[in-house]
């Protein structure tokens, strides 16, 4: 049998009904139960029938030989454990959860190559252990990622900030510039382009969407006593009108109007540059592109990679500082 969605919460609550002593649970009883369970975890969710509900009492009895038997009441049948002390998760693993949990810890493994997920080859071996599970070392998945990256080791504490709600203290030290302390509220983690910034309010300047690259943090991640300030930012809906991390909050989205040689647009047409790209290809086989975004150097850097297979339309003062940018390079040479 599959495991299909809330399968898990009904196997519990049922658990539940089954050992409770207090009370006679007919049919339509653990019915009422399990979908109240299952709105407690998703409220769209509609529930199940009873068909549904029979089909997964017959699996207990199989795939944990759980002792359920139904009892004659006043009121009709009832359901119930025949050993109070038994319980499903006191029981151990069947075959089919055995073989999601080995499959599982498979995936965990496969991400090899981004030393983010060095706890998943430390749980894995663990869990086979356990369980008694095969391991499966071939490797079939690589993520990229610059293993050198300085900031990778302050990953971890920075979350468990985030998570725990604690003020940190961080010596910074921007490209080009004296180190300084700052007082920091985190609030989210993005990687971006190699590298990862840390996200949340900068005490010494009240900017609640402050940035910090984890590669310019310098020694050990102080916590401190102060109160924590809390967020309601939607992070997700943050990141919208931009490409990269850099937000100026003074600005605001513009049209962002590009043309792509022949050569490289069904590249852009495959992986668009942002969400809101909308393009139609031209009579001559170049590709026009629109985007909605506010400017910012990542974006700026962008269109640089593309080098002569991409040309500015539009607006204008991105043109004037492409322009710049290639007459600077020219320079250079």
């Amino acid at each position: 049998m599959a495991i299909n969605k809330h399968q898990i919460i009904r196997y519990n609550r049922l658990d539940r009904c089954f050992k409770n002593l207090g009370k006679e649970y007919s049919i339509e009883h653990l019915l009422e139960a399990v979908n109240e369970a299952i709105l407690e975890y998703d409220s769209a969710s509609s529930g199940i029938e009873i068909r549904t509900l029979r089909k997964d009492i017959s699996f207990m009895k199989t795939a944990y030989n759980a002792p359920i038997e139904a009892i004659r009441g006043s009121n009709g049948f009832y359901y119930r454990y025949d050993d109070i002390k038994f319980s499903i998760n006191n029981s151990p693993l069947n075959d089919t959860e055995a073989e999601q949990l080995k499959n599982a810890v498979s995936i965990l493994q496969r991400f090899e190559g981004s030393p983010e997920f060095e706890w998943a080859n430390q749980l894995g071996p663990l869990i086979n252990d356990k369980f008694g599970l095969k391991n499966q070392d071939k490797k079939v998945m690589s993520l990229e990622s610059n293993i050198d990256y300085k900031g990778y080791n302050y990953i971890t504490p920075l979350f468990n900030a985030i998570i725990n709600k604690t003020v940190i203290k961080i010596n910074y030290e921007p490209f080009g510039k004296e180190s300084y302390n700052i007082i920091f509220h985190p609030y989210f983690l993005k990687q971006y382009n190699n590298r990862w910034f840390l996200f949340g309010y900068n005490e010494f300047n009240q900017n609640p969407h402050w940035n910090l690259a984890l590669d310019r943090i310098n020694g050990n991640i102080e916590t401190t006593n102060e109160k924590y300030r809390n967020d309601d930012t939607d992070w997700q809906e943050f990141f919208d009108d931009i490409i990269g991390v850099s937000k100026d909050p003074n600005k605001q989205t513009e049209e962002v109007k590009l043309v792509f040689s022949e050569e490289q647009a069904p590249y852009i047409q495959t992986k668009p540059l942002h969400w809101s790209q909308k393009s139609k290809v031209l009579e001559d086989g170049t590709l026009e592109v629109r985007i909605n975004v506010i400017i910012n150097y990542e974006l700026e850097m962008r269109i640089l990679s593309f080098g002569e297979k991409v040309k500015v339309i539009s607006p204008d003062s991105l043109i004037i500082q492409i322009k710049e940018r290639i007459q600077k390079q020219l320079n250079n040479y």
